[in-house]
């Protein structure tokens, strides 16, 4: 039997444009089981209902595309430069990268041991064990949902501020009002999720356009930043100069700060949910949740310095009348507007794979969640068109909710603002939720892949957990002191409001209804796999 295939028996065909890859091709593939009567299970446990269409260069171009980090660091500039100004900027990027070394470390060898489409949801649900592992994995389920959904439409709001911000360049006498970007964010949102719903073949080839951007253009943005401005900063100013515009004491404006930078690298998580649409997972996921944190925080140090050595003014960056105050220190390097243009457009091609690859993201954990019964209307959204190779109802729910939150910036951009901001409390909570069961129960339910740490694990999943709950406190203080209600830290609002709602939706279905993920399949699935490595290997 092995791995659920009888030696000499003839693997059923697959119609001709219903999957990419052939059958033989599945069986080859490191974490799918084929059942006697033909039926393709993958490590998740479920039906493999999406086309392995993504290779390792696509799967390192989502990743990066995904976190986008050099850019992510210049849209939050206007926010971040209160910690610190640039000093702070670029030191607290580097405490934010060193502690993401143990999330994204202790990622990898969870997407190398089971990699689902669930992500964080399965792993959760696996690590605490049979007792508690339905109810741990359906929180850090709901929680990394929402931070993306969150981070989503942060983005989206992103896209938009920039569209109006290029239009604003070449008319400086018009007044941009929040209906403007709404309606651009509107239209992004209607043609990424079409993009995402009917153009799945093109996608790896866009992930390879927005690795070309992501690398090729973040190295033409720090070449003319560095180039063009008539006078640099001084040294002291980018590197030195601790500004702190915060009221708190520097040290804590200095670790709260470390938001701004976790933001810009923290997406570790985004691939693992495209699992099940790569031929090797066990051993390409890893490679890109690395490749992600390593070029990612490489270029936004870059970047950042190449930036600040070109900034002459930061309050006019920070009082900037425009929608994109990075177009301001963009300006001020060049001194010219078609340069300023050219840069901002550069962001433009770079923000377009991310956002579509974000959607992808979105829309598949939700369509993981409801695959399990753990949603409202689970039977509706967790159905996949296999022609288009899309969860396609969850799709379309993901483009609703992204309209739906950007309308908030319609009454209050602050109450938006900390919604987004949300997204990192939220995503590494959920990873906390499958790290410490995963350590406290002595890491004997995960099995080993290809990537696995071993006796360090435990360190590793330790440290990274302990960095999560000392920041995620850290990054509930009001931004500034004093503080007013319209000034306020919202976070831990926020967290407790998505805590509210999954708890209301335990007691209300998932206590009785909700059975958890197919655990029992994604072990025999990652056991047949084992074995047909371990036979792969004896034979070599």
């Amino acid at each position: 039997m092995g791995d659920g295939v009888m030696e000499g028996e003839k693997r059923p065909s697959i119609p001709d444009g219903e999957r990419k890859m052939s059958l033989q091709d599945l069986a080859d593939a490191d974490d799918v089981v084929i059942t006697m009567n033909g039926q393709i299970i993958n490590a998740s446990g479920h039906k493999d209902q999406l086309q392995r269409q993504y290779g390792l260069l696509s799967i390192c171009g989502l990743a990066l595309t995904v976190d986008n980090a050099w850019v992510a660091l210049g849209t939050s500039l206007a926010v971040s430069i209160y910690n610190g100004g640039p000093p702070g900027i670029i030191w607290e990027l580097w405490i934010a990268a060193f502690y993401y070394l143990f999330i994204n470390a202790s990622i990898a060898e969870l997407a190398s041991s089971v990699p689902s489409a669930g992500g964080v949801y399965h792993w959760a649900s696996i690590t605490p064990g049979p007792k508690w592992g339905r109810s741990v994995g359906f929180f850090a389920g709901a929680l990394n949902y929402f931070g993306w959904l969150f981070d989503l439409a942060s983005i989206a709001y992103i896209m938009s501020e920039l569209c109006v911000q290029m239009y604003f360049l070449y008319h400086p006498n018009y007044v941009i009002q929040p209906w403007n970007i709404f309606v651009a964010l509107l239209l992004i949102t209607i043609l990424c999720v079409s993009v995402t719903i009917f153009f799945n073949g093109i996608l790896p080839y866009l992930q390879h356009f927005g690795l070309f951007i992501v690398t090729i253009g973040g190295i033409i943005t720090i070449i003319v930043l560095a180039a063009m401005p008539s006078s640099h900063a001084s040294t002291s100013f980018v590197w030195t100069d601790f500004q702190n515009d915060t009221g708190w004491s520097g040290g804590v404006a200095f670790l709260t700060g470390v938001l701004n930078g976790a933001f810009t690298i923290g997406t570790p998580d985004a691939v693992t949910h495209m699992a099940e649409e790569l031929p090797n997972p066990k051993r390409d996921l890893p490679k890109a949740i690395f490749a992600q944190l390593g070029l990612g925080f490489i270029y936004a140090f870059c970047f950042a310095i190449a930036l600040f050595y070109g900034v002459s003014d930061l309050t006019a960056v920070q009082t900037s009348n425009g929608s994109f105050p990075l177009a301001q220190a963009y300006y001020q390097a060049t001194g010219s507007t078609a340069a300023t243009f050219g840069l901002l457009f550069i962001i433009f091609l770079s923000l377009t794979p991310c956002l579509i690859g974000t959607f992808l993201t979105v829309g598949r954990t939700w369509w993981a969640l409801a695959r399990d019964n753990a949603v409202p209307f689970s039977g509706f959204f967790g159905r996949a068109n296999e022609r288009l190779s899309c969860p396609v109802e969850a799709t379309l729910l993901t483009g609703l909710m992204t309209i739906g939150l950007g309308a908030i910036t319609l009454g209050s951009k602050t109450a938006f603002t900390d919604l987004a901001g949300s997204f990192i409390i939220l995503s590494s909570t959920s990873y906390a939720l499958a790290f410490a069961p995963n350590m406290f129960t002595g890491r004997k339910y995960m099995p080993a892949g290809p990537f696995y740490m071993g006796k360090w694990g435990y360190a590793v999943n330790g440290i990274a957990t302990c960095f999560i709950i000392f920041f995620n406190i850290l990054y509930c203080f009001p931004y500034a002191l004093p503080t007013t209600t319209a000034a306020m830290n919202y976070n831990s609002v926020i967290l407790a409001g998505v805590l509210f709602l999954t708890t209301f939706w335990w007691l209300v279905h998932a206590m009785k209804k909700y059975d958890g993920p197919n655990v029992q399949g994604m072990v025999e699935a990652n056991m047949a796999a084992a074995r047909r490595a371990s036979r792969a290997a004896s034979k070599a």
